[in-house]
């Protein structure tokens, strides 16, 4: 099928631009009278790559077309990194934008939204179809605009917020009887939807979104405005969680990050001196404030989980390590890190309306994904959306170099070690992308850098705004840019001529994340393409991923160890993070299954009361 669209596209190449648009419309024509859409296949392929050979200076490769064939199907295609993605969407996304119901592509983060609709727009806009992105902030009209083009680029967080916001403009009883009051969630009841239906979306970084995404459902929140004894609470609950002892007057356990009292440490907590405002506070009440602080100090890092803006709490998204504005902690979690933090203490948010990203995606005719890490989590997309998984081949081989992974007794060992490559490397002209778990660790490596009098750029979740300059300098001799997970997905390195002759990017890992999906993610930065590169992961029994095992387990292993003289390890301890690692995924697993079938009984509850199932009525 591919041959036969490349021969098609290149007999289009003698049509002149006003006969290249008039053949789009017909085609959206013959869409809009029921010709099926797979018939129309070759012919809109064909004329897709037309046109972009005529806007960018560059055609669709076969094996891009392969994977536009695919996701028209309603498959993931896995097509590695730096093949081209971005371009291949604009294939099926043509297509299924003919018939008039709306096409959304669907990306991690705004920059790339933006930056996908800028670049791409024309390939659509030449063959007679309109194109809108959705950003934040963007009033209620810009969106409703947006939405109404044929094909709409945004991220999942924005389109599925919208699609709550319109859940509760609808108002919550399904035949009508119930409306939220005026500025319910912030949003005007009985004011015409953004969105109009749900036909086509395309999940550009699949797995990230289908699957490491939907550990967190989307809320809108409904403000329960704070009290004095709430606020003094939350501050007393800190002061009193320093003074309890670990493994007696309370449990932690790390894989969940969830502190228990023991009974001992209730009676403990209940005979502590408190301000006369907290006299009527109920005792469950006292012990769940008190639970939350000692979660929020053990399991909840500055500068890993969150970073302080201006004096508030924003949460740093594990998997892609941007800032996540407007996403709070629930059940009281966030205004225990506030207090922790000593900033102000925000009010507790209810929920006025609430849909899991599995849910939302389902509500889809039609849907399809692109990534370079699907196949590890194929049991799963089928199991959750009924997609199934195609593998689709590079257009030149591979010829990444993957370096042996190295293991030191300590984290600080493991950093100098790092600083010591990142010199040896920039002295060959090698450009270096150095992979960090967390805002802290970049930092504490840059320090060590500067300290060696070498030049660096950060990426992390601070300098978010920098993003599109830092990572278009990535590629220079001697660069180093080390970044949080910010860099592992979309992030395309283009190099300098000279690197390329000097053996091209080094990827250096200097952890292991939560899963292995993520870690192929950031090695996918090197050898791009057909390009030259290398990658190495650098690990230590320090490491951050090594959090969820039980702290004397991890003494034990630490005493066990026989560092040598450079205070490196055997890689027989790779087995360890290995290990920990599979240990995570199912634990995530487990958790996206269990809330899937906690969304699944609450929705059969609602619509037995034949009540909206994404909507809340009590506050």
């Amino acid at each position: 099928m591919a041959a036969a669209i490349l021969a098609r596209s290149e007999a289009l190449q003698k049509l002149s631009d006003a006969d290249l648009l008039k053949r789009g419309r017909e085609l959206r024509w013959e869409a809009k009278t029921n010709v099926p859409l797979a018939e129309l296949l070759p012919e809109a392929y064909a004329l897709v790559r037309e046109s972009s050979r005529r806007e960018l200076g560059f055609q669709h490769f076969a094996v891009q077309i392969m994977g536009g064939i695919a996701l028209f199907e309603g498959h993931i295609a896995e097509m590695q990194t730096g093949e081209g993605k971005t371009l291949t969407a604009t294939l099926p996304a043509f297509l299924y934008a003919l018939m008039g119901r709306g096409c959304q592509i669907v990306t991690v983060n705004d920059y790339l939204a933006a930056r996908d609709a800028r670049e791409m727009g024309p390939i659509y806009e030449r063959l007679g179809l309109t194109v809108g992105c959705i950003q934040n902030p963007m009033e209620s009209e810009e969106r409703r605009q947006s939405y109404a083009k044929d094909i709409t680029y945004g991220t999942a967080k924005e389109i599925g917020f919208d699609f709550l916001r319109d859940r509760l403009r609808k108002g919550a009883d399904v035949q009508g009887g119930f409306r939220p009051r005026h500025g319910f969630g912030g949003v005007d009841a009985g004011e015409a939807p953004v969105q109009r239906g749900f036909y086509f979306a395309l999940v550009d970084e699949g797995d990230s979104i289908l699957i490491d995404e939907a550990r967190t459902p989307l809320i809108i929140g409904l403000t329960q405005p704070n009290t004095a004894p709430t606020v003094n609470l939350l501050r007393w609950s800190q002061r009193a969680a320093q003074r309890l002892d670990r493994n007696v007057d309370f449990v932690f356990e790390a894989d969940r990050r969830s502190a228990y009292l023991t009974d001992h440490g209730c009676r403990k907590v209940l005979l502590m001196s408190k301000p006369s405002l907290l006299d009527r506070i109920d005792t469950e009440r006292m012990y769940k404030h008190v639970e939350q602080a000692l979660s929020s100090r053990l399991g909840f890092q500055r500068d890993r989980d969150y970073v302080v803006v201006d004096d508030k709490i924003v949460i740093v998204d594990e998997s892609t390590g941007r800032q996540m504005e407007g996403r709070k902690w629930q059940d009281g979690l966030h205004q225990a890190v506030e207090a922790k933090e000593l900033v102000p203490i925000t009010a507790a948010t209810g929920q006025a309306a609430r849909v899991t990203v599995q849910t939302f995606f389902r509500e889809y005719e039609h849907l399809a994904g692109m990534t370079g890490t699907a196949v590890q989590a194929r049991r799963e997309l089928r199991a959750t959306y009924g997609i199934s998984v195609s593998v689709i081949p590079t257009n030149r081989p591979c010829i990444r170099t993957v370096l042996p992974t190295r293991i030191f007794a300590t984290l600080d060992l493991k950093r100098h070690a790092v600083a010591e490559e990142i010199i040896r490397m920039r002295a060959l002209g090698r450009a270096l992308l150095v992979g960090t778990p967390s805002v802290d660790a970049s930092e504490a490596l840059g320090r060590l850098l500067e300290e060696r009098g070498v030049p660096y750029q950060i990426l992390n979740a601070r300098f978010f705004e920098k993003e599109a300059d830092i990572v278009s300098e990535a590629g220079q001799p001697g660069h180093v840019t080390i970044a949080t997970n910010m860099a592992g997905r979309g992030t395309d390195i283009r190099l300098h001529p000279d690197v390329r002759k000097a053996g091209g990017l080094h990827v250096i890992a200097t952890e292991m994340h939560s899963s292995a999906r993520i870690d192929r993610q950031l090695v996918g930065r090197a050898a791009r393409q057909g390009d030259p590169g290398s990658c190495q992961f650098y690990l230590s029994l320090g490491d951050e991923v090594l959090r969820v095992t039980k702290p004397e387990k991890l003494e034990r292993l630490r005493k066990s160890a026989q560092p040598d003289a450079k205070g490196e390890l055997s890689t027989q301890w790779l087995g360890l993070f290995r290990s920990t690692q599979r240990f995570l995924e199912r634990l995530h697993r487990k958790e996206r299954k269990m809330l899937l079938k906690a969304e699944r009984q609450r929705s059969e509850a609602h619509q037995k009361m034949g009540l909206d199932p994404f909507l809340e009525l009590t506050e």
